[in-house]
């Protein structure tokens, strides 16, 4: 073979090494990227979802088409077994996930089927801080004390949402009584149940997503933030008692560090197990660039969604974290979370 011939075929190996490897960039060309939502339409893990959804199509070499798709039910375990269990492993699926099914195995859920450390952790497009509201007009209780004196009816979308497992946490650990009513799809069903007066509040609502879905309530003074839970208090809430603070020993204090640890990730994007990491390592980098992307910014601000990014190889460590506690703290955690049930 004539020299010039070996070195244009090098040549041209080199410059499309994605078409002659099988690379992902020509993996997703052409592509259907199948998003699924583990809550119903219209809350705030909708909202992010749908973000993410219109935006990292074009960060991702190949620009497939993204597409969100709603799998309610449970709490978000459906969604979180359907990731783990039944979804294509090939890249094409995409989760955004309820934080709290971070827990459900540690606490001994029957339906449960999927372990958090399989995961693929993309990211998260803020962290938060989660509260307790209560509706003014529909109840007498003002603060975590009255609360602790009278029931509170809040509304719940099940075991594996944060609505379905802190109301169980502020019994069991501080002797509240708030009575969790189930059923609700989404945390936007919750809010219209609470304004319609069907329940008196909302325990486990992120504190972004009061602000940037509820912030007339709070000025009209409608609803009143009695509790925060979290790792770190939030900033802007200043005289409202952190559950950490309220906690009666160390041990209980250890149990509610473990429970409330995923609160921090805030709306976490997932790919299933198994995907051929040079895929994920891929979609990890286009979420982090869709989430400097000024389209997507500007979306989020016209919707006041608030942007903290956190990037999948930390929500990694911090499920590792997680399932690292002693087993003592984690039984502690578990009858906290169960025991009301």
């Amino acid at each position: 073979m004539r020299k010039e011939t070996v070195f244009a075929l090098a040549l041209f190996v080199f410059c499309v090494p994605f078409q002659v490897s099988g690379q992902p960039a020509s993996f997703y060309s052409s592509k259907t990227v199948n998003l699924i939502i583990s809550s119903g339409e219209g809350g705030t893990n909708d909202a992010y979802a749908r973000l993410i959804a219109s935006h990292i199509g074009k960060h991702i070499p190949g620009s497939p088409t993204v597409v969100p798709r709603n799998m309610p039910g449970a709490g978000g375990i459906r969604a979180a077994n359907f990731l783990h269990d039944v979804a294509p492993k090939d890249g094409t699926t995409l989760g955004v996930v309820q934080r709290g099914i971070i827990l459900q195995p540690l606490i001994d859920i029957a339906s449960v089927t999927f372990k958090p450390q399989n995961f693929n952790w993309i990211g998260s497009t803020a962290r938060e801080v989660s509260v307790g509201v209560v509706w003014l007009a529909h109840t007498n209780v003002r603060n975590i004390q009255d609360a602790k004196n009278s029931e509170v009816i809040v509304g719940s979308s099940g075991v594996g949402n944060d609505t379905g497992a802190f109301p169980l946490v502020l019994n069991h650990f501080i002797g509240t009584k708030f009575k969790a009513i189930q059923g609700y799809k989404s945390g936007s069903e919750i809010t219209l149940a609470m304004e319609r007066g069907e329940v008196q509040g909302r325990v486990g609502w992120s504190w972004g997503s009061v602000k940037s879905r509820s912030q007339q309530w709070l000025t009209d003074r409608k609803i009143s933030v009695i509790v925060q839970m979290g790792l770190e208090r939030a900033p802007d809430l200043p005289g409202v008692p952190s559950i950490l603070d309220l906690a009666n020993s160390e041990e209980d204090k250890a149990a509610l560090n473990l429970i409330f640890a995923p609160t921090y990730i805030g709306w976490p994007t997932l790919m299933p197990p198994n995907v051929p990491q040079d895929r994920v390592s891929l979609v990890r980098t286009a979420y982090k660039n869709a989430l400097n992307d000024p389209e997507l910014i500007a979306a989020a601000k016209k919707q006041d969604l608030e942007l903290d990014p956190l990037g999948g190889e930390e929500i990694q460590k911090i499920v590792e974290k997680i399932y690292s506690y002693p087993a003592a703290v984690v039984e502690r955690a578990r009858v906290g979370m169960t025991s009301s049930q």
